[in-house]
C-alpha cells in the first residue's frame, strides 16, 4: 500500500481555514499527519513539491457522465481521465441520462462502468421521480441501499407540489439528500438568456431573474413542511440570496451552491451569439456575479461545481436559442476558480472550502480535508503557470467549453485518489 511523505508543500487546508508551507504523511491510503517544519522520517517514497500547492481533491456534485445513453458525448473513461486532470477526485454523478438512472438496475450499470473505467471515485445520484418526469417518485430506500447518495432531476422542476412534497417526506424518512433545481419552470420555459436590456438588444428569449427566487421560495416553503435534508443545485442571482440566508437562519436543512460559469462569467460574454456560452441557468447579469461571488466567501453559498454537461458538436452548432444549454469543465473547474484567487476575490482556504470541504460534509464524507484518517484524495497545483486554453487538448469526448481560447492561469501538477497516483502533468 501506499506510503507517501509530501515535503515541501503549501498545505491549503479548508478545515482549519490556513495556507502555510508544511508535509504531508499519507499511508495505505489515508492521511497520517501534517505538520509544519521539518517532516518526519518515513520509510516510503518522499514527494519533494517544491514551494507548490498542496490541497484536498475537489469533491464536484452534479458532474453529468452521459452513459447510458449517449456515450458519444462522454464516457466514463473520458470523463474520469478529465477528471483525475482537473484535479477532480470524487465526481458525484447526475441521473439525466437516457434513460434515467431511476431504477437500483439502472444505477448498478453506471456503477459497475465507474468502478471498471475511472481512476477517480465516483458517486451517483439517482433520479428523484421516474423518469424526471415529475408524476411518481422513485424507490429511494432501494436506490439508497444501491449506492445512491442524493436524488435529483437535475433541471426538470418538479411542478406538482404533492408529488415534490411527498418525495421530500419520503426522503425525509431515509436520510435522503434531495438536490433541487430552484427555477420557476413556466416562465423561464424557452429561455436562453437573462431579462434585461442586453437579451433584448441580441433578440433573444429571456427569463427573469426572479424566476429562480420564486422556485427557490416555492421549495423552501415545502421543506418547512416536510424537514427534508435539501441542497439547491445553483445559485446564480443576487434576488435568491436573502431568502436562502432566511432559511438557514430559520435552521431549516437547506445548502446551496453554484457554477463556476457562473461565478467567472457574465450575460455580456454571449455577444457573439456563441453557444459554448449557453448553459442552464443562462448566464447572469455582472451585479449578480458579483454578488453571488460575496455568497460563496460569507458561506451563505456553500459549494462551488463544474455543472459538468457535455454537449457534442451537432447539439451547439445551432442559433444561440435552439442550441443545447451546457458546458463541460472538469478540467477548467480549477483554472477558472483561481482567477477569483487572481483577483483578490477568494482566497484559496475559501475556494477549497466550497469545492472540496462543503460538498463532503454534505454528502457525509470524510474526504476534502487533510486532517487525519482522511482519504489521501489530493491535488498538486501550480497556480501560477499561464495558459492558452485549447479545446482539442481536454479530455472529455465533448469539448464544448466557453474558456476556448482564453487566457488562464493555474494547473494541476499531479493527482491523487487514495495515495495511487492517477494523473501528473508532463
Amino acid at each position: 500500500m501506499t506510503n507517501l511523505l509530501f515535503t515541501n508543500a503549501r498545505l491549503i487546508d479548508p478545515e482549519n481555514g490556513t495556507d502555510a508551507t508544511g508535509w504531508l504523511h499519507v499511508a495505505d491510503g489515508r492521511i497520517v499527519a501534517n505538520g509544519n517544519g521539518d517532516a518526519p522520517a518515513v520509510d516510503g517514497q518522499v514527494v519533494d513539491c517544491n514551494g507548490k500547492y498542496l490541497a484536498p481533491g475537489i469533491v464536484d456534485i452534479g458532474v453529468k457522465v452521459c452513459e447510458p445513453g449517449e456515450r458519444h458525448k462522454e464516457s466514463y473513461k473520458s470523463a474520469g481521465l478529465a477528471a483525475a486532470a482537473g484535479g477532480v477526485t470524487t465526481m458525484v454523478t447526475r441521473p439525466d441520462t437516457t434513460p434515467a438512472i431511476d431504477t437500483p438496475e439502472t444505477l448498478e450499470f453506471a456503477t459497475r462502468r465507474a468502478q471498471a473505467d475511472t481512476p477517480v471515485n465516483v458517486l451517483p445520484m439517482a433520479a428523484l421521480t421516474k423518469g424526471r418526469e415529475g408524476r411518481e417518485m422513485t424507490e429511494i430506500g432501494f436506490l439508497m441501499d444501491a449506492g445512491a447518495v442524493a436524488f435529483t432531476d437535475c433541471d426538470h422542476v418538479v411542478t406538482n407540489t404533492k408529488v415534490f412534497s411527498r418525495a421530500l417526506t419520503y426522503a425525509r424518512s431515509c436520510g435522503a439528500l434531495v438536490i433541487a433545481h430552484p427555477q420557476e419552470p413556466g416562465l423561464s420555459a424557452g429561455a436562453a438568456a437573462t431579462s434585461g436590456k442586453f437579451a433584448a438588444l441580441r433578440g433573444l428569449p429571456a427569463v427573469s431573474a426572479r424566476a429562480e427566487r420564486m422556485g427557490l421560495d416555492r421549495d423552501i416553503a415545502l421543506l418547512e413542511m416536510t424537514g427534508a435534508a435539501y441542497h439547491a443545485d445553483q445559485i446564480t442571482t443576487a434576488r435568491a440570496l436573502p431568502a436562502l440566508e432566511r432559511a438557514k437562519r430559520n435552521g431549516l436543512d437547506i445548502t446551496a451552491g453554484t457554477s463556476i460559469h457562473h461565478l467567472t462569467l457574465n450575460e455580456l460574454d454571449v455577444a457573439d451569439y456563441r453557444t459554448f456560452f449557453k448553459v442552464k441557468p443562462p448566464l447572469r447579469s455582472e451585479d449578480d456575479r458579483q454578488a453571488v461571488i460575496e455568497a460563496v466567501r460569507s458561506g451563505l453559498i456553500d459549494t462551488i461545481s463544474s455543472m459538468h454537461t457535455p454537449q457534442d458538436e451537432e447539439s451547439k452548432r445551432l442559433p444561440f436559442e435552439e442550441a443545447a444549454s451546457g458546458a463541460v469543465a472538469l478540467e477548467t473547474l480549477l483554472p477558472a476558480a483561481l482567477r477569483l484567487y487572481h483577483s483578490g476575490q477568494l482566497d484559496l482556504p475559501t475556494l477549497f472550502r466550497a469545492m472540496t470541504l462543503n460538498p463532503a460534509k454534505r454528502l457525509g464524507l470524510n474526504s476534502g480535508r487533510l486532517s487525519k484518517d482522511a482519504p489521501a484524495d489530493l491535488v498538486l497545483f501550480d497556480p501560477d503557470i499561464p495558459f492558452v486554453l485549447d479545446r482539442f487538448t481536454l479530455r472529455s469526448k465533448s469539448q464544448n467549453t466557453p474558456f476556448d481560447g482564453q487566457r488562464m492561469q493555474g494547473k494541476v501538477i499531479a493527482t491523487y485518489v487514495a495515495g495511487k497516483e492517477v494523473y501528473r502533468r508532463i
